[in-house]
């Protein structure tokens, strides 16, 4: 084999976006991980893992991206194989969807490097596998704007019906990831199975009007439908002080504010960077209030991009 590396970078997402529980999500432009892959004659290796502390797995068959890499090969019939090196930009069980940024960062890699065959929906169901490895269950709303770039609407993950969305001018998210750890798993043991039907209806009125106001630039039907009556009432003990953090947000002149994927981070939308400026100061002081510790605080547009080999 010969020694050429490709590495791909994949950005951390926003999902559910208040009242898209489990179908909407968006790209920042950073952070994200990278993924370097190297050809092997077959299997799938794991070189080594950076920036994680030692905490995730290094055997190929238990870690996100080697698991997306090998499903990947498999769609394309391609009996080679492939050494993996994963460098992480997110923090872990952060809410920003990590476990997809380093599944879509390996497929990407991957498949520049034998040959970039592969179509998007081969490149999300692989990704899908890896996050349902990590995550405990498949995420598209992370998966999907991690590779796709842009503001998606998953309205089937396999085989994959992915909506493209507007990104309205100037929109602008704030995120801060607070000192704290939330696993995905159990973030999303406390849903529960069930969803009284006065939450349903007003979730995917919501959900329906957010979509349009992103149509039409509406910033004000926007603000009207950023609220979750299904993921975020049932897991917001996880963040102490949520609700003041999202009034601080709000009061600086966002939009609206909730969990990002299943917490701990926060996102808030504004209607243009100037007004992200202010938001991310109050609620970055919000969260030392309500939590303490160190926290990180991000502004980014919506990126149009999502993963994408850089090297």
């Amino acid at each position: 084999m010969n020694g050429r590396v490709v590495t791909a970078f994949a950005p951390a997402t926003v999902s559910n976006v208040a009242c898209g529980f489990d179908v909407l999500g968006f790209p920042m432009e950073e952070p994200g991980d990278t993924v370097s892959a190297r050809l092997l004659p077959s299997g799938v290796q794991i070189d080594d893992i950076l920036n994680d502390g030692g905490r995730l797995p290094r055997e190929a068959a238990k870690n996100t991206a080697g698991v997306a890499a090998r499903s990947l090969l498999d769609r394309l019939g391609d009996t080679r194989g492939v050494a993996l090196t994963i460098t992480k930009g997110l923090p872990l069980s952060s809410g920003l969807g990590g476990s997809a940024a380093s599944a879509a960062a390996a497929v990407v890699a991957v498949n520049a490097l034998v040959g970039g065959n592969a179509t998007v929906d081969q490149l999300v169901a692989a990704a899908l596998d890896g996050e349902r490895l990590g995550a405990g269950s498949s995420h598209p709303d992370n998966i999907a704007p991690a590779i796709c770039g842009g503001f998606v609407l998953v309205r089937h993950p396999n085989p994959p019906d992915i909506v493209r969305l507007p990104v309205p001018k100037g929109l602008t998210v704030v995120v801060v990831h607070p000192d704290l750890e939330i696993e995905t798993a159990k973030a999303r043991a406390l849903l529960g199975t069930t969803v009284p039907i006065a939450d349903a209806v007003k979730q995917w009125a919501n959900l329906g009007a957010f979509v349009d106001a992103l149509h039409r630039s509406d910033f004000e039907l926007m603000a009207r439908s950023l609220e979750d009556f299904i993921a975020e009432p049932r897991r917001a003990s996880l963040v102490p002080g949520l609700a003041s953090i999202k009034k601080a947000a709000i009061d600086a002149g966002a939009l609206g504010s909730s969990l990002s994927g299943s917490g701990p981070s926060i996102f808030a939308l504004c209607r243009d960077r100037a007004t992200a400026d202010r938001v991310a100061p109050a609620m970055t002081a919000a969260v030392k209030a309500a939590i303490g510790g160190q926290s990180q605080t991000y502004v980014s547009s919506i990126s149009s991009r999502g993963a994408r080999v850089i090297g």
